[in-house]
């Protein structure tokens, strides 16, 4: 069995492998190329996730500087994800985000882990776990996703937490390690800060109204 093969089994694998380097080498020189864009190249970013990326869907927005160990050809985007800047994918495993996730600024969703055994990382082994992000989650700023986790769909990771395990859907969960708090309920369906600001829902029905009818998220 190849390294390459090893790699995508999840077994631990020679990280510096010649073939394994020779396919990496080149998705890290297209995304070097793709950090070079202006903020207003809108169509050269979504034509860039569009070849490189595993899948993309409509509608993708990235802040630039991006970082992703394999370029991002190991990402699966759904429709209506934004990046904000400074976002770290270790997607030396499998990366599969959902459609209207919000991913604060210097996140970091990694894959790769190495074995505890002190030999094995010292001649450079490692391991990779997908993770999946379900739909419409937020991941708050400085959030750290690890190896394997699994987010289920509208929930919101605080910034700065560290998810160790996997968060079911609709919940707010914070904190190192990341743990859930509470259900997303209806009390948040009417106010949107913790001081009891209220939701002025008919002056922002219009525009939800108009957004959904969209083929892109805008």
């Amino acid at each position: 069995m190849t390294q390459i093969e090893r790699m995508k089994k999840g077994l631990v694998y020679d990280t510096c492998d010649k073939e394994i380097m020779e396919k990496q080498h080149p998705f890290q020189e297209k995304l070097w190329e793709f950090n070079q864009l202006k903020p207003c190249e809108h169509r050269e970013k979504e034509a860039y996730m569009k070849e490189v990326f595993a899948e993309c869907g409509e509608g993708c927005y990235i802040e630039l500087p991006f970082r992703a160990s394999w370029g991002g050809s190991h990402i699966h985007f759904g429709n209506g994800i934004y990046v904000n800047s400074n976002v770290m994918f270790v997607d030396d495993g499998h990366i599969y985000v959902g459609n209207r996730v919000l991913i604060g600024p210097n996140v970091v969703i990694a894959t790769a882990n190495h074995p505890l055994d002190p030999e094995l990382r010292r001649y450079e082994m490692q391991y990779n776990r997908d993770v999946h992000i379900g739909e419409n989650v937020w991941i708050g700023a400085g959030a750290i996703i690890l190896p394997g986790v699994h987010i289920g769909k509208n929930s919101v990771i605080g910034a700065g937490s560290v998810v160790t395990r996997d968060i079911p859907e609709k919940v707010l969960a914070v904190g190192t390690p990341c743990h859930v708090v509470r259900e997303i309920g209806e009390r948040d369906h009417e106010f949107y800060s913790r001081q009891d600001d209220r939701i002025d829902w008919e002056s922002l029905s219009g525009i939800c109204a108009a957004k959904s009818k969209l083929p892109k998220f805008q």
